[in-house]
Formats: C-alpha cells, structure tokens, sequence
C-alpha cells in the first residue's frame, strides 16, 4: 500500500491498473469510512463533479471530517465555483502567466486554453504558471481560458471532469498523478510507518539561518522515536505542504516572502505550524511589538516612532545620544545601526525612509551580553546568553561583504538563571501567543528589559540544547503531537 488512494465516481474512470495505488469509488468511500486499513490516508478526489452536494462535493467534506488528507479540499471546491471567489488570487497569477510568456516570446491571437494537472502545464513553456495555479488551488485537473493581448489575462478557472479529457490529455493527468505521489510509492523505506508527518521549511542557501540543516537532521532522529517523519522542504514545495500534518518554519521569517505564505497556507489547512502567521505579523514588526508589550506591563527600553525627519530633535532630546535606530521588521541585528552625531543620525534616516515610513528610535543600553529565553506555549524552554561580536556592541556584526561574525554563547538550566529574566521572557511571550518564540533581555543597573521577542529563535544542536539536550526537541515535538492528536 503506497498511502495514496485514488477515489473515483466509476471503476472504469482510472482503472486500478494504471496505478500503484488504491482505487475506490466515492460510493464506497462514503459508505464505508474504515474501507481501508491506514493510519491517515492520502486522498486524490477525481469525482467527475464537485459540484456542491455531489457526490465528489460529499466525499472531500467526510474526508476531512475523518481526518483524511483530501485533494481537492470543500474550500477549493466552493472557491473555483465562481470567478469573484477566486480573483484575489488573479494578479500574482496573470503576472506569472505573461512573464512565462514573455520570456518565450509567446504571442495569442485568440482566445486559448491551458491544462494543468497536479501543478504541471501541459504546455511546457508555462511550468511556473502550473506551479503557481497548484499553489493557490489544489486540484487534480485544472482548465485556465486565457484572453489574448498586449497582457495576457485570465478569463476562467475550472476544474476538469476527467471522464473529458482528450486528445492524449487523460495520458497527461496520469503521468502528473505517477510525478505528484512518486515520492511516496517509488521507493518506500523498510521501516515502520511514522504516525505523522511534518514539514519543516528550510533555506539550503541561507546563510544565518534560525536551525542548520545538521539540526534538523538531528531533530529528525529525535522525532523518529516518537513516531514523528520530519522531512525538509523548500519554498518551491507549497503545493505539497497539506500532505504533512504540520508545519515548522526553520528559515528566516517575513510578511514580505514565501515563509508567511507557508504559515498562511498551514493556518488554513488547519495544520499547527510554528510559527503562526498571528505571531509573524506580531513579532516581526518592532513597532507593533513594542506597542504590545507596553500595553502588557513588559519593561521594554525607552522607545519613541519616528514619521519623518522632522521628528528627529524630538527623538535626540528624549533618548540622548548616542541612540539606536530600527528598521521596523529587521532580524538578526540587520536594519539596526547606532548613532552618535545629529548628522549621522540624519543620514541614516533619510537612507531608511526610502524603505518604510515608520522608524524607530531607541535609548543606547550597551551591555556585554543579552539574555534569550526560549519559550514554548508560555513556558520556559531553555535560557542563554549570546555574547556582544569581539570589538561591536550587537551579538552578529555584518561585514560589507556579506560575511557575519557573531559573539559566542554559555547556556544555563532553567534552575541557575535568574528568576526574573524567566518571568518577564514568560510574560512577553504570553502576550504574543502560544508558539514558540526567542525572547531577547538586557539586564542593565535598573533592571531587566525586554529588547524583542522573535517568533523565529535559533535552535542548534549543540548549542541552545547544550543543557536540555532532546528534551528541548520533544517537548517541541510534543507540542505539534498534542495538536495533531486534537
């Protein structure tokens, strides 16, 4: 058994001896939920309507109801329905299409139409465009009606009734089907079948990334004890990301990129993920963060926003200087640069305005070191101090040529740090959310304040579990196990 299985109106529609996998009809599916012995199956739905309240509609809806990974899911069904349900997804869409085209110097005199199936174009010279469709609408069989011009535009989206197929489009849709479940019936391992499957995100090219690939390998080998199959993906495996059954983000987080539209697509398949798109748009924006936190009692440094320029002198008779000037959603001590002068602080200014209208201005607190709390759900995961880079007052100094030299770090138990940097990491924390989050503390002469708190922490093997050793990754693990249970 590959774990996929194929449901279909009528035996003759995709006979089962053109696939490995297990073939039922959506009567028998309906019928009869405990048909097949799987721990948690792979459906490809290939009704000939899904209509709603088809049969094809029905069986999409109990799929999910009993825990099933369905392809098509009820939402995508009732958004191809109609065009105004689907056009918000037009834009990005037609701007891949015409840069496909464009990029073959492909000319339409006429209205044509485009095949694709499992996120491959049958016409080649659009494959980003097929990716990108199977991005936004995970459906076996798509029909795009394409209008001719200057600009190419996107008339109709439909899902394609495979008992129509012709014209060697039948041959098409089963060879994309064998590409799309390869993986998982190609070349199966001789081991017992992990319980769940999770994604985790990762950047092979990045170069500070928050967990190396060593980690997560070693994370893997955790997970596999606790009947937990962790797999590596990349951003060019969105359309696969609802064949796991959760999500972990290991790559640098932003609104602005593909992390948060993975964590969006998880949020909606209603897979747990760290992290969340709530805690993205939360901690990713300094100014939001800082506006939360003071609305929570958390002792952050003294803190003004700046607009424009002319809000400079307000800033420098406040906080003095030398001071700190942040871009508002900046990660790894990037966007944030120390003045000393009005002129330079004019300068940098001016540079950061062309990026974003909003700046912050905040009170120097040199210290030789910064504390981080890791903290899961609300609790503590594990504490460390990263030390200031040799000769520069951040933990990461970034080089003109790209290069990064970071300070070095100790990690304690929980026991031996001190009570009040666990307490107001917990608090800061709490008030973000419930996932997993990298809370960063200076501890000055008057007390403890809370610097950011990053919905993204590093986690290395060796490094921030020094102390906690696996238990810092199964209780991560645990974390998405009590969800997926739920």
């Amino acid at each position: 058994m590959t774990g996929w299985v194929i449901l279909v109106d009528q035996p003759k529609d995709f006979p089962n001896a053109e696939t490995p996998h297990k073939v039922i009809t959506t009567s028998d599916y309906l019928a009869r939920p405990r048909l097949f012995d799987m721990a948690r199956p792979k459906l490809l739905n290939l009704s000939r309507s899904y209509a709603y309240q088809s049969k094809g509609y029905y069986a999409s809806l109990l799929a999910e109801a009993r825990g099933h990974r369905v392809v098509p899911t009820v939402e995508t069904m009732l958004e191809l329905r109609e065009t105004k349900l689907y056009e918000h997804a037009l834009p990005e869409l037609e701007d891949e299409l015409n840069r496909c085209a464009r990029r073959v110097d492909f000319q339409a005199e006429a209205e044509f139409k485009l095949l694709v199936c499992f996120g491959i174009a049958r016409d080649p010279r659009f494959e980003g465009f097929g990716r990108l469709l199977f991005d936004w609408f995970r459906c076996p069989a798509l029909e795009v009606t394409v209008e001719p011009g200057a600009w190419l535009s996107i008339e109709r989206i439909r899902p394609r009734n495979i008992t129509r197929l012709a014209n060697g489009e039948a041959d098409f849709l089963r060879e994309a089907l064998h590409r799309h479940t390869k993986r998982e019936w190609r070349d199966p391992k001789a081991r017992t079948i992990a319980k769940y499957d999770l994604a985790v995100l990762h950047d092979p090219n990045e170069k500070l990334p928050p967990s190396s690939l060593a980690s997560i390998k070693y994370f893997a080998r955790v997970a596999e004890k606790l009947s937990v199959d962790v797999e590596p993906i990349t951003r060019r495996q969105l359309a696969e990301l609802a064949e796991y059954d959760g999500l972990f983000i290991r790559e640098t987080t932003s609104i602005d990129n593909h992390t948060y539209r993975f964590a969006r697509r998880a949020w909606h398949e209603g897979m747990p993920v760290i992290d969340d798109p709530v805690s993205m748009i939360r901690c990713t924006n300094k100014v939001f963060l800082m506006e939360l936190l003071g609305a929570n009692q958390v002792p952050t440094p003294q803190t003004t926003i700046l607009a424009d320029t002319a809000d400079l002198p307000r800033a420098m008779d406040l906080l003095g200087l030398p001071l700190v000037v942040k871009i508002p959603d900046g990660s790894f001590s990037r966007g944030v640069y120390k003045v000393a002068s009005a002129e330079e602080f004019r300068r940098i200014a001016d540079e950061l305005f062309d990026e974003t209208d909003l700046l912050l201005a905040q009170r120097f607190m040199p210290t030789a070191f910064d504390w981080r709390v890791g903290v899961l759900a609300g609790e503590p995961l594990f504490v460390c101090q990263y030390r200031m880079a040799r000769g520069h007052w951040q933990i990461v100094k970034h080089g003109t040529d790209g290069t990064a030299r970071e300070g070095g770090m100790t990690t304690f138990d929980l026991a031996q740090a001190p009570p009040e940097v666990i307490d107001i990491a917990m608090r800061a924390a709490r008030a973000v959310g419930q996932g997993f989050y990298g809370v960063d503390i200076k501890q000055t002469d008057s007390g403890f304040v809370v610097m950011e708190v990053n919905d993204n922490p590093n986690l290395e093997h060796g490094y921030e579990d020094q102390v906690g050793k696996d238990e810092i990754w199964i209780k991560l693990l645990r974390w998405f196990i009590a969800r997926f249970e739920q």
